[in-house]
């Protein structure tokens, strides 16, 4: 799985205050990427995609398709 990241925004969280969330990502080799993103259980969904799709953009995977109603966001754990 690729490497975890947090919204820039909430990097000054307390790691208590944080869970853990997969965003799914399809790119255009028809593949799923998919990607963990540690921030509140209130955070909001487009800063999870746009967190998600900005890491997945820097890696040398194929380029994702920047389309939000596309990406498939869940929370897990806690």
């Amino acid at each position: 799985m690729p490497r975890a990241v947090r919204p820039a925004r909430l990097r000054g969280a307390p790691p208590e205050e944080c869970g853990c969330w997969l965003v799914a990502l399809p790119a255009i080799d028809g593949k799923q990427y998919v990607y963990r993103v540690y921030a509140p259980e209130d955070a909001l969904p487009a800063d999870l995609f746009w967190e998600a799709w900005h890491c997945h953009d820097e890696g040398p995977h194929p380029r994702a398709l920047d389309l939000f109603d596309a990406a498939v966001i869940r929370r897990i754990g806690r």
